[in-house]
């Protein structure tokens, strides 16, 4: 009988996409249930990925310690009879729910003076698992295991039937390339292409013919609208879709022009072409996990900083990075015939 396995989840939309990478090697490696304790939000995210039996709730905001809350979830999983536990966040109350679960096995790696509440606690060595993936799948290998771990990748489910409701409800046209754009990202500014680039760029896609779709949440609306506006039928969905509407949408696109967020890893992990744009962070800690992409990044002395604001003032990692130079990258780029969906 396999295993039965408990994982506590990541808090961002991106690195929830790159568990997924983990979930795919405990389900190859005989896992019988993979449970998943995330976020309310992203449960319909889980939901796309196959390997995972359940999401589990975690009624919490971001950030709330809620000590009373995680150990009634935990008292609540006991019957579930869980073989081992994986905490991926590297703080102290991630690893509450498993211990009040009493699952025997309870690994993760060393912070916050977890000891205790891990049982099989990990060192990390940075030089050797240089990218979040990898200490991701890390952690569901055995013990003193050399080198970084194959990793395969992500991979979401995408619902053709959702893709028509969508098209009809928001009037999209699909007869010519479309390529979607994503000018967010939650972690701050420095991460974020000149608004005024991508709205140079939606302009020269539009004139050679391309479908362009702006993609973010409620946040990004007023980026989205500006967008929107540089060029006659750019669709601004920025707020109006659900998290598992932009899953079908980017299966729809043939391109995706993201900064570095949890929208490029959801292209990514769809099939998508991605044009990914790097400025305060590194594409050797994040890449998109897949062939189709296209990294765009400076190199500067100053980055990546991975700060949230650029702390020399003048965005030189992003400014640099010309719309003309994201247009040549998809053209090089051998797009899907139009029309085709990436459903399966």
């Amino acid at each position: 009988m396999g295993e039965r396995v408990l994982v506590v989840g990541p808090a961002w939309v991106g690195d929830m996409i790159m568990a997924h990478s983990l979930f795919r090697v405990l389900a190859q490696e005989g896992a019988q249930i993979i449970d998943v304790v995330a976020p309310g939000w992203s449960l319909p995210l889980l939901a796309r990925m196959p390997e995972v039996s359940e999401g589990v709730g975690m009624p919490l905001g971001h950030g709330e310690f809620g000590w009373r809350v995680r150990r009634r979830l935990g008292i609540g999983l006991k019957g579930r009879a869980y073989t081992r536990a994986i905490v991926l966040p590297r703080s102290f109350k991630s690893a509450l729910v498993p211990f009040f679960a009493g699952v025997p096995v309870r690994t993760g790696y060393r912070g916050e003076f977890r000891y205790g509440l891990l049982n099989d606690i990990r060192p990390m060595d940075p030089g050797v698992l240089t990218g979040t993936v990898q200490r991701y799948v890390a952690l569901g290998r055995p013990v003193g295991e050399e080198g970084p771990p194959p990793v395969p990748r992500p991979r979401l489910e995408v619902h053709a039937d959702n893709q028509s409701r969508l098209i009809e409800r928001f009037g999209l046209e699909t007869d010519r390339p479309v390529v979607a754009m994503m000018p967010g990202a939650e972690y701050g500014p420095a991460k974020c292409w000149p608004l005024d680039h991508f709205r140079e760029l939606a302009r020269a896609l539009a004139d050679r013919g391309h479908r362009v779709w702006v993609l973010g949440s409620d946040r990004d609306r007023p980026a989205g609208e500006a967008i929107a506006a540089a060029a006659p039928k750019v669709i601004d969905l920025c707020g109006r879709t659900r998290l598992e509407d932009a899953v079908d949408l980017l299966g729809l696109a043939q391109h995706a022009v993201s900064n570095d967020s949890g929208l490029m890893h959801m292209a990514a992990a769809v099939g998508c072409h991605v044009v990914a744009i790097y400025g305060s962070t590194s594409p050797v800690f994040t890449p998109p996990l897949t062939d189709r992409a296209t990294v765009l990044h400076l190199g500067l002395d100053c980055s990546p900083c991975f700060e949230r604001e650029c702390p020399l003032g003048h965005l030189r990692c992003l400014v640099g990075i010309r719309p003309d130079g994201v247009a040549e990258s998809i053209d090089r780029f051998t797009a899907v015939p139009a029309g085709t969906s990436r459903a399966r």
